[in-house]
């Protein structure tokens, strides 16, 4: 066997992040990718504008002229300068992009950890704090949002395992069904307690059992929702939406959909829902509709006793109006970079790869995988204008809701499509089975992490940022 297929075998077994990283470092020097990495030259991207930019901040940086600085970056900051966050830019290498993009990051990150620590008379606490949060508002931020997809979305903890690891997990997480739990686990567990998180024997997913047939005439669904609801008690704390921001200054989202045709789906947070239970919640978004019941939410008052939230409405699964509700987190978090992890059994065969082949094979492909959607998105809606058949009128607006869904984000996290046991997706897995499903989520993240970190490196910075201050503000008062 050859050095270059030994590598590649490797690359395919790896079963750790610096496993892969090694044989996809290996690789890329065989393959000559290591010099394309330190090539500025590329159509993918404006590197003269880049390169421009590193020069123009050495230069500040060394001279240390703060109001240019603050004037340059409050000028010139995007998170897309030059198109370098082009997907492009990550296909050619199996490891990292253009070593000048990095140069860019870097520099950037150095100017802002320089103004937030300086102790110069001209630049104030109060001014750097007021400049480091408009800035940082305009930049915008990335969020984490975790699909629906039953027992495979136990693949979403593989996904968090090597984000948390690596320094690049999101502050911003929203869960959609199955989602929604794992979301809901992240959010309520800080860093120290989130360690034992990915011990497989720290977990309880015995979630699925079949109800009798009496249960099912009466109308109770077809899944015991008892049991459900015992797994999600059993691995996420009973903690509020507010609750959960202050015990891990993590932001958590989690979609519900109506159960009434005459409502409207909601994203509940510690803005939105505050005092609502994240129990609740995520047991309203995983009622699956025909399989499970509505659920009516719950929250604390003010004396911390459970009580009924909105009790004249019930809610479904998440994922039938927004399984990935890019537009609400937008606007409430302020982010405008979406990392998603997607597991949806319908949904993974039909993503599309985020640089598009052009040709008459890929042509052929989409019209074959892509046009039959359209249309049916198409008909549904025509039903929906046009009909008002009494029961049939709110399943036909949660089968458009569905299909017109966009399910994939900026950089899509995904199983391979032919992973996809549709057979077990509502079954309960063994210790085994959950180790497999972390350990594919781990693999099929490893080849985004760069490219994440990238894309959050300044975001992530402008939040230290702000900590650092935060904390020594609290720390002078004192």
């Amino acid at each position: 066997m050859s050095k270059l297929s030994r590598l590649e075998k490797t690359l395919a077994k790896a079963t750790t992040y610096q496993e892969w990283t090694d044989a996809a470092l290996a690789l890329d020097k065989i393959e000559g990718k290591d010099q394309w990495r330190l090539e500025r030259e590329s159509d993918d991207y404006d590197y003269r504008l880049l390169a421009s930019r590193v020069r123009l901040f050495r230069k500040l940086r060394k001279q240390e002229d703060y109001d240019q600085i603050i004037f340059r970056l409050r000028e010139e900051l995007h998170g897309n300068i030059g198109n370098m966050a082009n997907p492009a830019l990550y296909q050619h290498a199996r490891y990292g992009t253009k070593k000048l993009i990095n140069d860019y990051l870097n520099e950037v990150t150095a100017l802002l950890n320089l103004l937030c620590d300086s102790t110069v008379r001209t630049l104030p606490p109060m001014r750097k704090r007021r400049f480091l949060k408009r800035t940082a508002r305009s930049f915008g931020r990335s969020a984490l949002l975790l699909s629906g997809g039953a027992s495979r979305g136990l693949f979403h903890l593989g996904v968090i395992a090597e984000l948390q690891a690596e320094g690049i997990l999101p502050r911003v997480i929203t869960g959609a069904s199955a989602g929604s739990i794992i979301a809901g686990i992240l959010a309520t567990h800080s860093n120290t307690e989130l360690e034992q998180m990915f011990d497989v024997g720290h977990f309880d997913f015995d979630w699925s059992r079949m109800f009798g047939l009496y249960d099912m005439l009466k109308g109770e669904g077809v899944l015991d929702q008892k049991l459900l609801q015992q797994s999600i008690d059993k691995n996420i704390p009973e903690m509020t939406f507010l609750e959960a921001y202050k015990h891990t200054n993590r932001i958590l989202n989690i979609s519900v959909s109506p159960a009434d045709s005459n409502q409207f789906p909601r994203l509940l947070n510690y803005l939105t829902a505050p005092n609502v239970l994240i129990r609740r919640a995520a047991l309203a978004s995983t009622a699956i509709p025909g399989l499970f019941p509505p659920v009516q939410l719950r929250a604390k008052n003010f004396a911390g006793k459970s009580v009924a939230y909105m009790p004249q409405n019930r809610w479904i699964d998440g994922s039938v109006h927004e399984d990935i509700p890019k537009e609400k987190v937008n606007r409430l978090h302020n982010v405008n970079h979406y990392i998603v992890s997607q597991t949806n059994p319908h949904v993974v065969p039909f993503l599309s790869e985020e640089i598009e082949e052009t040709g008459l094979l890929p042509f052929i492909q989409d019209v074959v995988v892509k046009a039959p959607i359209v249309q049916i998105e198409h008909f549904l809606e025509l039903i929906r204008q046009h009909f008002d058949v009494p029961g049939l009128s709110s399943f036909i607006k949660k089968a458009h809701a569905m299909v017109s869904q966009n399910y994939s984000g900026d950089i899509t996290i995904h199983p391979e499509s032919h992973l996809i046991n549709v057979s077990k997706i509502f079954t309960n897995l063994n210790q085994d089975q959950v180790s497999s499903m972390m350990l594919e989520g781990r693999r099929a993240t490893w080849p985004k992490i760069e490219r994440i970190r990238n894309t959050t490196q300044i975001s992530r910075t402008f939040d230290d940022c702000l900590k650092r201050m935060s904390e020594n503000y609290r720390y002078v008062k004192r």
